[in-house]
């Protein structure tokens, strides 16, 4: 018996990947590049990418952790500013493995918030 839900959903099949690269909006910033598009499903959706160039294993590992948590911390004001659900992936950059997770929450809740959920409910 599950007593815990899941904090967040994964992108995890490589077409999903693809069309949001391909169709969805691009940002960036020094610590990761979001591209999101808007989606059906009742929760918002993340996938982080990370690659060989940012450096080994346990630098690709925390700049996901950094990231995966700036997200948790971001998602719910964004359910609270629109009714829209999107799905998102982060493209890590290798500022965001030295940055400390709250200064990659405030760069998230800038650009996220700024750019997917402005006009919607004020």
């Amino acid at each position: 018996m599950r007593q815990f839900a899941k904090k967040y959903l994964c992108i995890k099949k490589d077409r999903e990947f693809r069309y949001l690269f391909k169709k969805g909006g691009c940002t960036a910033t020094k610590a990761f590049i979001c591209y999101a598009a808007e989606s059906k499903r009742r929760k918002n959706r993340i996938g982080i990418v990370t690659g060989k160039k940012l450096g080994n294993a346990v630098t690709r590992n925390r700049a996901r952790r950094v990231i995966r948590e700036a997200f948790r911390l971001t998602e719910p004001f964004l359910l609270q500013k629109t009714d829209k659900r999107f799905d998102f992936i982060f493209v890590a950059r290798s500022a965001a493995s030295r940055m400390k997770s709250t200064q990659v929450t405030a760069i998230m809740k800038k650009t996220v918030l700024g750019k997917y959920a402005e006009n919607e409910k004020k």
